[in-house]
C-alpha cells in the first residue's frame, strides 16, 4: 500500500486569510485530522475538550481535541482536529476530506470529488 502525502493549508476559521501550509498524510482510517499542537497555537485556535485513542500497539493516549480551518484549492472547510504532541503523524482524517468535499480512492490512492447530497422537502 502506497502513501498518499496532501498539501492543505491550515488556519483559524475566524481568520481564514491567514494560513499556514503543511504536508499531510492522508489516512483513510483515520476519523480526525492530526495537526501539531504548536501550529495550531499560532493560529490562536485552543482546544474544546480532550479525547482518548487507542494505539496500534493497544496502549491509550489522551489528545486535545477543537476546530481548524483546512484548504485545499478552491475548497474550504472547517473540521475536528486533534492538537498533535511531538512524535504525532500529521494527519488528514476523513472527516476533513468530507469538509472539503474529497474522498479518498483506497484503491488508486487519488482523490475523487465526494457526491454532497441535499434533501428538499417535495
Amino acid at each position: 500500500m502506497g502513501l498518499t502525502i496532501l498539501n492543505v493549508e491550515v488556519g483559524n476559521p475566524s481568520n481564514p486569510s491567514s494560513t499556514r501550509k503543511l504536508d499531510f498524510l492522508i489516512d483513510s482510517g483515520a476519523i480526525y485530522s492530526v495537526v501539531p499542537s504548536s501550529i495550531l497555537e499560532e493560529f490562536g485556535l485552543r482546544p474544546l475538550s480532550e479525547q482518548e485513542f487507542r494505539l496500534a500497539d493497544g496502549s491509550k493516549i489522551r489528545r486535545r481535541k477543537g476546530w481548524a480551518l483546512f484548504k485545499y484549492g478552491d475548497r474550504i472547510g472547517v473540521a475536528d482536529v486533534i492538537f498533535g504532541d511531538e512524535g504525532d503523524v500529521t494527519l488528514l482524517g476523513a472527516l476533513t476530506l468530507e469538509a472539503l468535499g474529497l474522498a479518498l480512492d483506497p484503491i488508486r490512492r487519488e482523490l475523487r470529488e465526494l457526491p454532497m447530497i441535499l434533501l428538499q422537502e417535495v
